[in-house]
């Protein structure tokens, strides 16, 4: 398992440039000491890049059975189409109001994967007696972080809202992708026409809306040949599994560019854990998006939240460290007046700022492969050369571009 994660090295991340380049004992030594930013249970491994990696990005640190259903989750689910709808939502949100004291991970923001990444490159720079480190800039023209805009449409209802959302994102000047559920309601294919003619992206939602994806590997394996059928009909290159359901090994059987069913941290879905991550990475064969974040329906329905607040907080910690802000939000929860006004409030704040690369997820994904591929900014359209420096103990990302210094704690 941890083979999926080897491309995610820290030097795969930081991309430095010039000489002379940190040595392997360079990188060894100052991986070692940036693990203590880590939590305590994953600093063993501080000697072995490849299980450090897949104990955060790969959620080993949550166990073995970390991907299986218990038998209780399994009863739940047996039962739930025999309960009304509003049962099922009552029973989330008594569940996920609290969050469970027992959650390893910060929440909503979880910083220790981040610290760990900054530092690495002040370790770097100590043992090499340098104040700076030149690297390809994390995202395109120097802009300071990646906001991306994702829809899941889990019923034929949220299919019928879905161009209104588009044309509600497009008005804030917003392009967004939605994932389309195959096997759950007829698919209105000239829907999905009509999403790519206005600069919009369609993905696949799994093939029902249902917790069955997983519930073996051979029923896994069976679904995913169907799914990788509607993968190519529907000229998708991204996925996200149902209910954020997932195994990352399991999950190399998907035709897919990108995936997005991972999250940083999250108490609340049915298999709660986090990859720690606020940057794309990559598992195995495919891109890793992972959503930053909360869902629409957690914040509103679970934690009755009447504001943007909790995204636009998350929102200003991804800023300062140059992450990928990104949303789940579903058209079959945005008929709610709280819920759609939380949003709009979301999008115009969002507009306001500008600070950020907007695009789609196959753009992003794109652009992390590329990046990771690039020997130097010449050698990819957009990139820029950046400056990582020690400062009074900090590190200041000025990108030789046109966009803002971005002060990093």
């Amino acid at each position: 398992m941890s083979a999926l994660y080897q491309a995610n090295t820290p030097a795969a991340f930081w991309r430095f440039l010039g000489e002379p380049q940190p040595s392997p004992a360079d990188w060894s030594g100052a991986i070692q000491t940036a693990a203590l930013q880590l939590p305590p249970a994953l600093r063993h491994a501080a000697d072995d890049i490849d299980e450090l990696l897949f104990l955060t990005l790969g959620e080993g640190q949550f166990g073995a059975q970390h991907w299986g259903f218990s038998s209780a989750l399994r009863l739940y689910y047996a039962v739930k189409p025999l309960l009304p709808r509003w049962s099922t939502r009552r029973l989330r949100r008594l569940r996920g109001t609290v969050t469970d004291p027992r959650f390893p991970l910060g929440w909503p923001i979880e910083d220790r994967y981040v610290r760990f990444q900054w530092e690495v490159a002040r370790q770097l720079m100590r043992q090499q007696a340098r104040t700076a480190l030149p690297f390809i800039h994390f995202w395109p023209q120097g802009h300071g972080y990646a906001f991306v805009l994702t829809h899941d449409v889990e019923t034929a209802a949220g299919q019928e809202r879905a161009l209104a959302l588009a044309e509600l994102d497009a008005s804030y000047g917003f392009r967004s992708s939605f994932n389309f559920v195959p096997e759950e309601y007829r698919l209105d294919h000239g829907l999905l026409a009509e999403l790519r003619l206005r600069g919009f992206e369609v993905g696949v939602h799994g093939l029902q809306h249902d917790w069955k994806l997983f519930s073996s590997h051979s029923e896994f394996l069976r679904r995913a040949r169907r799914i990788n059928r509607y993968i190519k009909a529907m000229r998708a290159t991204g996925f996200r599994a149902p209910l954020t359901h997932r195994n990352p090994e399991w999950m190399q059987a998907l035709d897919i560019d990108y995936d997005l069913s991972f999250f940083d941290t999250d108490p609340h879905e049915p298999t709660p854990g986090g990859t720690m991550s606020i940057w794309p990475f990559m598992i195995g064969r495919f891109v890793e998006l992972p959503y930053t974040l909360v869902q629409d329906y957690t914040l509103t329905a679970v934690l009755r939240e009447t504001t943007p607040r909790l995204w636009l907080e998350k929102v200003d910690f991804i800023r300062d460290h140059c992450g990928m802000a990104l949303l789940n939000a579903h058209p079959d929860y945005l008929n709610n007046p709280i819920t759609r006004r939380v949003y709009e409030d979301f999008l115009r704040a969002m507009r306001a700022r500008a600070d950020y690369w907007h695009a789609l997820p196959g753009e992003v994904a794109e652009w992390w492969r590329a990046r990771a591929q690039a020997a130097s900014p010449a050698g990819l359209r957009g990139a820029v050369r950046a400056t990582v420096e020690l400062s009074q103990d900090r590190i200041l990302i000025d990108p030789t571009a046109d966009a803002a210094a971005t002060a990093l704690g």
